[in-house]
């Protein structure tokens, strides 16, 4: 039985390096996964010009990659001929490359029972190694091999045997078990989906789910609606709430019910039931009439919430809690209360999968250059936004084995419909994001403009994040790709209180929807935050289950005394039940 390589160069690699020569990514575990992750910044860009372009590297790159290769002709040979007598293993079946145990491509038992399939997973695989060697031998500077790696990356795993149709067993065997119907039936998915964006393999039939039935199901109903936003008041379900009410601010990139997936997998109903009074935003999915929008629109959007929710209630403060792209905007707005002494309005903060500080973040920053800023913002300047297919395209390209080709082989190689997941079904629901939003964004992204007082403003306050006094509860996914938890991390020195961070399990979306009860869950949590990520993570203890409770139990000590539930009337002559109707806005 084939067992994976031990090529001593392999290892070397993967310990001067960090990254696992066999497939170029990090290492596990990634010890700089903040140096190779890929971020929001990166992702506007990107989605404003095409995510394809990835597969070409720049031309500058490449011309650097050929002559540092060309001064090494010795080495390129040395390479070169380890690839030719590990094929000429291959071909004599004596080789005993195989993929990691993880790398469900190659799962089926056909391709390591039957010779030739076999023997194609081995000559990938080498090819692949041969590619990451040579990369490491080119020794470019960080941003080159950043990029290069990232090129390499999508290319190795696009020419992959698995997604090639008359290989793939899957796919053979789904044509002889169906008479050849499941060819048919993919080849019509493919046509589908080519045909409008985002052109990528649908990760979840479009009648999957219903938002306001099995999704978005809380019971509520809406209080108040600016142009901007619906304020959604969730109805307690208990006979005494907490004094103070907690304003859940949503992504700008999505709609606000990944907060609210399906009943037992709802943060809002988890919420709900402890007995929080909980509002929540839900942002209108923009257009071209809305092309001015930026950073004051939302964050003015924040503000006028907060008044609603406190003559809703009847108070004067409230807790926020925020997710991703809103993290960012709702830390410039508390900056903004604590330069007009208003700070005294929120109890506290919380910021999940919040990146605010986003020096050299690998991948990111070494794929953003002038021309491609540029570009990007005047792609969607001239349209008035930027499309969320185009925003869903990129994310599905970022780990394109997971979204990509896992898709391919199961809705077109075999014919079969996709599962049914509610979080890819409410990553399929894509909203718009205004040019004005998408500047400024990638501005202050550019710039790391919140990491030094004053560089960026938030309604004509200068932002210093380290006068923001209010308690912040921070959370972050281990595996998280876009919002690398030591990125999320340093939020804790650049805030002025008191922090406290979560380190949960999974990435970017499943570290959220984490419900208790599942058995695999754990989060990480330590009493205080050092400088060093890393130092926390040594200190930090591993704790069974979700972090919902835990934060729950961290939000009731600042939300004041138990009260009876306040009788929300509303303020608009035509409210809405929840979810309401900026929800459905397409």
């Amino acid at each position: 039985m084939a067992q994976p390589a031990t090529d001593p160069t392999a290892r070397t690699t993967k310990e001067s390096t960090g990254r696992d020569a066999a497939s170029g990514r990090p290492a596990d575990p990634p010890e700089e996964a903040a140096e190779a992750a890929v971020g929001l910044d990166m992702v506007l860009v990107d989605a404003a010009r095409s995510p394809l372009r990835r597969l070409v590297p720049p031309a500058g790159t490449a011309l650097r990659l050929g002559s540092s290769l060309a001064r090494q002709p010795g080495t390129v040979a040395r390479r070169t001929g380890e690839l030719a007598r590990e094929l000429g293993r291959i071909t004599l079946g004596r080789s005993e490359i195989a993929p990691g145990k993880k790398d469900k491509r190659f799962a089926d038992p056909a391709w390591s029972g039957n010779p030739f399939l076999r023997r194609a997973v081995q000559a990938h695989l080498a090819t692949a190694r041969l590619a990451w060697e040579l990369i490491e031998d080119a020794d470019l500077d960080w941003q080159d091999d950043e990029r290069i790696r990232f090129t390499a990356t999508n290319l190795v795993d696009a020419l992959a045997p698995s997604n090639i149709p008359v290989v793939n067993p899957l796919s053979l065997k789904a044509a002889i078990d169906t008479g050849g119907g499941s060819a048919v039936r993919g080849l019509s998915r493919f046509l589908r989906d080519l045909a409008d964006p985002p052109r990528v393999p649908s990760m979840v039939e479009p009648d999957a789910f219903t938002v306001g039935e099995d999704l978005a199901a809380t019971p509520g109903a809406v209080v108040f609606r600016t142009p901007v936003f619906e304020l959604i008041r969730y109805t307690p379900t208990t006979e005494t709430v907490r004094e103070v009410p907690l304003l859940m601010v949503p992504p700008t990139i999505n709609k606000y019910y990944i907060a609210d997936l399906a009943p037992g997998r709802s943060i809002v109903e988890h919420y709900v039931a402890g007995g929080q009074q909980v509002f929540m935003m839900s942002w209108r999915n923009p257009d071209e009439r809305h092309a001015e929008w930026g950073l004051d629109t939302y964050g003015q959007a924040i503000l006028d919430a907060m008044d609603a929710v406190d003559r809703a209630t009847g108070g004067e403060r409230v807790a926020l809690q925020a997710f991703c792209s809103g993290g960012i905007i709702t830390a410039m707005v508390l900056a903004h209360l604590a330069a007009i002494g208003q700070q005294d309005r929120v109890a506290a903060a919380s910021y999940a999968v919040t990146v605010l500080d986003w020096a050299r973040a690998g991948t990111v920053t070494a794929l953003m250059d002038e021309e491609a800023v540029s570009a990007a913002t005047e792609k969607s300047r001239r349209k008035g936004y930027l499309d969320g297919a185009q925003l869903a395209e990129v994310f599905a390209w970022l780990r394109p084995n997971d979204l990509v080709w896992n898709y391919w082989v199961n809705n077109y190689l075999q014919g079969k419909p996709p599962p049914n997941f509610d979080i890819l079904f409410w990553n399929a629901d894509t909203t718009r994001m205004t040019a004005g939003l998408h500047r400024d964004f990638i501005q202050v992204a550019l710039r790391n403009a919140l990491t030094e007082p004053g560089t960026a403003t938030m309604l004509g306050s200068p932002v210093d994040l380290s006068k923001v006094t209010v308690d912040s509860y921070v959370t972050a996914g281990i595996a998280d790709h876009l919002c690398p938890w030591q990125a999320c991390y340093r939020s804790t020195q650049l805030l002025g209180g008191d922090s406290r961070f979560i380190l949960s399990t999974s990435g970017h979306i499943a570290s959220l929807v984490n419900p208790p009860g599942n058995p695999k869950s754990t989060f990480q949590v330590a009493e205080d935050t050092p400088p060093d990520p890393e130092a926390w993570l040594a200190r930090a203890e591993t704790v069974q289950g979700s972090w919902w409770p835990d934060f729950m139990t961290w939000l009731g000590e600042r939300s004041g005394d138990q009260v009876p539930p306040p009788n929300v009337a509303g303020e608009l002559a035509d409210p809405a039940q929840a979810p309401g109707t900026y929800v459905f806005d397409t």
